[in-house]
């Protein structure tokens, strides 16, 4: 942002003794408020899924690709509309997206027929996977130098509020006025939020024309970056390996059904403190964070395995898992922007897509895992396994960052992830 990165540029000291003493920006915020929204409507469909498809006429397997059709959207969506708006200012693309996503929900609250809610979901998938990734890169450049991670971890935590508090009141809300008026609703939250980033994302135009899409490309040559991306897909998808499938555990275990939602608010409740914490940590000790959490995730998710027929532990350890589970990840995206160097809405880009393509691979072992022998404990099995494979790719990077090579980014709370030796905006 040429507003800025000059303080950027000039390093931690003087961005952390002259410009943000008390905090972060309010931008930040801001942009955790579109995350926000962005998980809610990933989510909710989950919730009312029963309800959708009484009412457009299929089958609750069938009306379910409505999840999977997102998911994919996402994987699709993060690095290929950050490139096709790469030359566009951050703050246009930011709206732009907000507007795709309000109308993709007008599309599904008014369309009666499934292909065409296909489409829409497929649409607002896009939308979803161009605004998180232009907004892992805003925040971090807003922050600067030492609360990049902090900052993304505030952004991640937007997301993670979403499964604690959209998705209940969306599902709520669609008791009272039926599953369309959810989606009207969601719809209207986006444009109240395209007003406030209009507002507070600042202008980002000044040498946004110079880049080019070779020169973004270019960044995937970093072999640091490939790291931090498989360390994207495997933390995530080692928690939702198991996570997707809790709800038979939990039934297994005689766990009441009434509970289980409250169950899943302590996991929802743990993934917002995990993912604040962690990026407050990360700023300082990032790859300590990047593998201790899964190290936590592995030894935890084998604790479930073991008490699976214990009720109270189990939700115990269910709680803690989303403290530990999805921690890692904020770091894990200022990495990612960290070592794509000068292309650092790519590097947004693509951990989005890691994080999305892991989970999809991660829940479709553990489904099934679910059909074998193994019964409810198969997806927990699956993802401590996957989630044990993080730590390959987590030690390596910090390994190499106690022997950078020439030219490499540095590391460590001093390191700026989003400041290009060449502006980008």
């Amino acid at each position: 942002m040429s507003g800025h990165e000059p303080t950027t540029e000039t390093g931690p000291r003087a961005d952390t003794g002259n410009r943000r003493p008390k905090g972060l920006p309010l931008v930040v915020y801001v942009l955790a408020l579109g995350t926000f929204l962005m998980l809610t409507t990933e989510f909710i469909v989950a919730g009312i899924l029963p309800q959708m498809a009484g009412d457009l006429g299929v089958g609750v397997a069938e009306a379910g690709s409505l999840i999977t059709v997102f998911a994919l959207g996402m994987v699709v969506g993060a690095p290929v509309m950050a490139m096709a708006t790469l030359r566009l200012p951050r703050r246009l693309t930011l709206v732009l997206a907000l507007v795709v996503f309000a109308a993709g929900h007008v599309v599904v609250a008014l369309a009666s027929n499934f292909e065409v809610l296909l489409a829409a979901r497929f649409l607002t998938a896009l939308a979803t996977g161009a605004f998180w990734a232009v907004a892992g890169v805003v925040a971090a450049q807003a922050a600067g130098a030492g609360m990049a991670s902090r900052a993304l971890g505030v952004v991640n935590a937007g997301g993670m509020l979403a499964t604690v508090l959209g998705v209940p009141l969306g599902a709520f809300a669609a008791q009272l006025v039926g599953w369309r008026g959810t989606f009207w609703a969601l719809a209207v939250l986006a444009l109240a939020a395209t007003v406030l980033i209009a507002r507070h994302v600042p202008r980002t135009e000044a040498g946004r024309r110079s880049v080019s899409i070779r020169s973004e490309l270019s960044a995937l040559r970093s072999g640091r970056l490939w790291l931090a991306l498989a360390a994207c897909a495997t933390t995530t998808g080692g928690v939702l390996a198991a996570y997707s499938y809790i709800a038979p555990l939990l039934s297994d275990a005689g766990t009441p059904v009434g509970l289980v939602p409250l169950v899943l608010a302590g996991f929802g409740i743990g993934s917002l403190v995990g993912s604040l914490l962690g990026g407050r940590l990360g700023d300082a000790h990032p790859h300590l964070v990047t593998i201790v959490a899964p190290a936590a995730t592995t030894v935890l998710l084998v604790a479930i395995c073991f008490t699976a027929s214990a009720p109270v532990p189990l939700t115990i350890l269910i709680a803690v898992l989303g403290l530990f589970g999805l921690g890692a990840n904020p770091v894990l995206i200022s990495l990612a922007l960290r070592y794509a160097d000068h292309a650092p809405t790519l590097g947004s880009s693509l951990s989005v897509a890691a994080f999305n393509a892991g989970t999809a691979a991660a829940t479709w072992i553990g489904g099934i895992a679910l059909g074998t022998a193994l019964g409810s404990i198969g997806p927990v099995a699956v993802g401590a396994v996957i989630a044990a494979l993080t730590l390959i790719p987590t030690t390596a990077l910090a390994l190499l960052a106690r022997r950078p090579t020439a030219g490499a980014p540095a590391t460590g709370p001093t390191a700026t992830p989003a400041a290009p030796a060449t502006p980008v905006g």
